[in-house]
């Protein structure tokens, strides 16, 4: 999305300055909808990615997508939250001509060759090839409205400017109008982002806009035939209780298509690796049971499935767990006998299940429950993903370990050194590393990342039993 006060980039030099110039470059003049068409339509021919970074939609949300905006149509788009709606939405931008001429001065963008209001067609009629124009860098055609209660058809449409009628105007003159955001986005791409919370008499606003592709002001009508594509996303919850799209609204979106949570655990770790930002190194095996934890979060029957449970909640739990992971080598920098290299491990993950409850709807029965939900929850996923990853391994190596009364304690501040000496030499444990994708050779970091999450795995398979300290830490022991 472009910012409010983002200054666009500078054209290039070769670039045709005059209207004569660019007649003679053999340019033709193309609307949004033919513009997205035949650039979508050559990224297709070529090979190119149509919708970079947006993951797990390429079998089933982006096809439609593409049929819609090959058919020349206005869009929904549908789905709970945090299912990438906005993010696709901002992708179509990137689908209109790195450069477009327009008009300068004109705050609708137009476009030299198609004039609309009256001072434009004035000033090409009497300038005609001399006219100067400039050029309007496609990051500068996307604009974007959060539909919110509060906002008025003056925002989205525009309103009389009693400035200029105090100027001298007459009521009836265009000039007198301030344009709203949705004609100051003409020749562009326009978001409605969560409609159903537009006010239903300002959804009539756009009616117009839809259909006719014009637009009324304070009782009087302007012919503008605006030229833009039209996309609006909801969410079914407000779609149903919240609020709603009007029907006559409805009728005129060419499309509605249903967007999703990724469909499989690969996809939803993808999503993890793109979008997290993470301050620390966080094993592979540690990124899949927040993947899976996320997933068991949103097919659980104590969350509410209506409100879903966004893809923003497994990004944030890798990002809590790689910040544990720097605390506790901030934390122990000052007293290891080597500096403490920040690398996650599983049981920083039970942070998370305090600090993302917010990001959950429980369902009315589930209340005072909700940590005691995510916790079990957790367990689920660890113990899974220790299933899937070291399926068929002997680990007798550590279940003898502490077979004679020998315990092992970890925890949130314990050092991978201090770790790694209560464990010494245990057999197989190279082929873990190697199961876990930690390699050849392992940092002690890595080497404690492993064995922690074998003996909580061992734990929650009953092989191994565990024991929380007042102080905090986890004693690995005896039989589960």
């Amino acid at each position: 999305m472009t910012a409010p006060n983002q200054v666009s980039p500078v054209p290039p030099a070769e670039l045709p300055g005059t209207l004569g110039a660019l007649r003679a470059t053999g340019h033709q003049y193309r609307t949004v909808k033919q513009e997205i068409r035949d650039n979508l339509l050559a990224r297709m021919r070529t090979g190119e990615d149509r919708f970079p970074g947006i993951v797990g939609y390429e079998d089933t949300v982006l096809p439609e997508v593409e049929r819609a905006l090959l058919a020349g149509h206005d869009m929904v788009l549908l789905g709970e939250r945090g299912q990438g709606k906005t993010r696709l939405i901002r992708a179509l931008g990137a689908l209109l001509d790195e450069w477009t001429p327009v008009i300068p001065g004109s705050v609708l963008n137009e476009h030299p060759m198609h004039p609309l209001t009256p001072a434009s067609r004035a000033l090409v009629d009497s300038a005609g090839d001399d006219l100067p124009i400039g050029w309007l860098h496609r990051s500068m055609r996307y604009g974007e409205k959060l539909a919110t209660p509060d906002t008025s058809v003056g925002d989205l449409i525009g309103d009389v400017d009693p400035v200029r009628l105090a100027q001298g105007r007459t009521l009836g003159d265009p000039e007198t109008i301030h344009f709203g955001l949705v004609p100051r986005t003409n020749r562009g791409v326009f978001a409605v982002n969560e409609l159903p919370d537009l006010a239903e008499r300002i959804q009539v606003a756009l009616l117009n806009v839809l259909e006719e592709r014009d637009i009324q002001v304070r009782g009087y009508q302007l012919r503008l035939p605006l030229d833009l594509l039209l996309v609006a996303s909801a969410n079914p919850e407000d779609y149903t209780n919240r609020g709603r799209i009007i029907t006559p609204l409805k009728d005129r979106f060419g499309a509605e298509i249903r967007t999703h949570y990724p469909l499989d655990l690969e996809l939803e770790l993808a999503l993890i690796r793109q979008e997290a930002d993470l301050v620390a190194t966080v094993p592979e095996h540690v990124l899949e049971v927040l993947a899976r934890f996320a997933r068991a979060v949103r097919e659980s029957p104590s969350v509410d499935p209506r409100s879903g449970v966004s893809a923003r909640f497994a990004i944030a739990a890798a990002e809590t767990v790689a910040a544990a992971a720097l605390r506790r080598s901030g934390l122990l920098g000052a007293t290891a006998d080597r500096a403490e290299a920040p690398v996650a491990r599983v049981g920083d993950a039970v942070s998370v299940t305090s600090t993302l409850r917010g990001k959950v709807e429980f369902e009315s029965g589930e209340e005072g429950r909700e940590i005691e939900v995510l916790a079990h929850l957790l367990r689920t996923a660890t113990a899974d993903t220790f299933r899937a990853r070291l399926a068929g391994l002997d680990l007798s190596g550590f279940t003898t370990l502490v077979a004679e009364g020998e315990m092992v304690e970890t925890g949130e501040l314990v050092a991978s050194a201090e770790l790694l000496r209560q464990v010494g030499t245990v057999p197989g444990l190279a082929k873990v590393l190697d199961r876990l994708g930690l390699g050849d050779a392992p940092s002690p970091e890595e080497a404690a990342a492993g064995i922690e999450f074998v003996l909580e795995g061992l734990h929650l398979t009953r092989r191994l039993g565990k024991d929380v300290t007042e102080s905090g830490r986890t004693v690995y022991g005896g039989r589960g």
